[in-house]
C-alpha cells in the first residue's frame, strides 16, 4: 500500500509518500517534497499551484489514501484562513482522483512518532529519521512534519501494515 502524507500550509505544503510494504517499522519513505508559493503572488494562484502539484503526485504515485494533519486553532486569524484554503485544494485533489481521506490531529502526530503530544518540530524530525532508518529528510519541517503524518497513519492503521 502507498500512503501521502500532507502536512498543508499556504507557504509551504509538506508531502511524502510511504510505501508500507518494507521498513523495520512498517514502512520506508519512497519520496518527499515540498510545495512553496510566493507570498507576493495572488491567493488564486498560490492555491492553484498547490492543486496542480497535488493532483500530480498523486497521479504519479498513486496512493491508496491521503492522510493529512488536522488544522488547530492558533491566534493568528490569517494564518487559520490560509491554512484552510491550502486544506480546501488539498482535499479537492483527493476527491478528484477519487482518493480515501483520514486526518490526524497534530497532537496524535507527534504522539504516534515521538510519544509525546508536546514534541517540537525537530524532535519529529529526528524520530522521524530513526523510524526510517535514514540520515536526512530533505527540506523544510513541513517536510518532516508530512513524513510523519504518514507514518502516524501506518502505525494507526493495522490493515495497511503487510
Amino acid at each position: 500500500m502507498i500512503v501521502m502524507g500532507i502536512d498543508p500550509g499556504l507557504a509551504e505544503t509538506g508531502w511524502a509518500i510511504l510505501t508500507t510494504d518494507k521498513g523495520i517499522n512498517g514502512s520506508a519513505l519512497v519520496e518527499c517534497g515540498c510545495i512553496k508559493t510566493k507570498s507576493n503572488e495572488l491567493l488564486t494562484g498560490r492555491l492553484l499551484a498547490i492543486f496542480r502539484e497535488l493532483d500530480a503526485l498523486i497521479k504519479k504515485f498513486n496512493p491508496g489514501v491521503v492522510c493529512l494533519e488536522k488544522q488547530f486553532l492558533i491566534n493568528n486569524t490569517n494564518t487559520v484562513l490560509a491554512t484552510s484554503q491550502a486544506r480546501g485544494v488539498i482535499l479537492l485533489a483527493a476527491a478528484i482522483n477519487d482518493r480515501q481521506v483520514v486526518e490526524y490531529s497534530p497532537k496524535a502526530v507527534k504522539v504516534a512518532v515521538t510519544g509525546s503530544g508536546a514534541a517540537g518540530k525537530e524532535q519529529v524530525r529526528d524520530m522521524v529519521k530513526r523510524i526510517l532508518g535514514v540520515k536526512v529528510i530533505c527540506g523544510p519541517l513541513d517536510v518532516s512534519d508530512a513524513v510523519a503524518v504518514g507514518i502516524c497513519h501506518v502505525n494507526s492503521s493495522p490493515r495497511y501494515i503487510k
